[in-house]
């Protein structure tokens, strides 16, 4: 590790705090300040391989996360899947294009240029992902890629000391609630999707996705909807809306 490097952004995420408990939240305000980036975005990753958005700064932080959940695809999940950072310095070459094609053109549409995933990883394990993103294509420059790497292992640090009941505070609060009652009310959804159509949980979650992406809605607000009974899938039919 850089010494240098880890005490420069060190520095800059608790002057971001300014005298407050460090978060995570801190480590994307740092973030997006330092580097050229529009937004940052930290997501932890579930059982299951799944992932939850903790925290975002930027528009294009939420929107990026609302697209991956929905379709299932994007370069935080592969980082997230895959251990090593996904970076993609232009979102309308054809590679991403290839790798994931209906999120690459979604995420352009959106505004995003420019998209990079560093994964939150001690040895074999992974527990989040953060992901960078800018309006205009291009790369990070080395030293600007070591120091989104450095604010990863930052949030790392956080994460960790936070589950060893060191100033849990830095994870508690809205960022939490709100992660638990997302995580909550599309699990439970999906089981209610489930049982409607007599299917698997996994297949009930692509069937999830799959209406929130025709209807161009995000994935947490059609679970709430199945959840309130406002919206029930039936087998041979397109759901019904109350």
């Amino acid at each position: 590790m850089d010494i240098e490097r880890a005490s420069h952004v060190w520095l800059r995420v608790v002057a971001r705090a300014e005298g407050s408990p460090l978060s995570l939240e801190h480590v994307c305000l740092s973030c997006v300040e330092s580097l050229p980036a529009d937004a940052a975005g930290l997501s932890m990753i579930t059982a299951g391989a799944g992932r939850e958005p903790v925290c975002g700064v930027g528009l294009l932080a939420d929107r990026m996360e609302e697209l991956q959940a929905t379709l299932g695809e994007g370069p935080s999940i592969d980082a997230g899947t895959g251990g090593g950072p996904v970076l993609v310095p232009d979102l309308t070459i054809p590679s991403p294009l290839e790798r994931w094609p209906v999120f690459a053109p979604a995420a352009a549409e959106a505004g995003a240029g420019a998209i990079f995933a560093l994964p939150l990883q001690v040895g074999p394990v992974r527990l989040g992902v953060l992901t960078v993103t800018m309006y205009r294509p291009g790369p990070l420059r080395p030293e600007q890629l070591a120091d989104a790497s450095t604010y990863a292992d930052v949030a790392l640090a956080l994460i960790l000391d936070a589950r060893g009941g060191i100033e849990d505070s830095r994870l508690s609060g809205k960022a939490i609630d709100g992660l638990a009652e997302k995580r909550m009310e599309v699990h439970q959804a999906t089981g209610m999707v489930s049982v409607q159509l007599g299917i698997g949980v996994d297949d009930a979650l692509v069937s999830l996705r799959a209406y929130a992406y025709a209807h161009n809605r995000r994935l947490i607000d059609v679970a709430r909807d199945v959840v309130d009974r406002r919206l029930r899938f039936a087998p041979d039919r397109d759901p019904d809306q109350a």
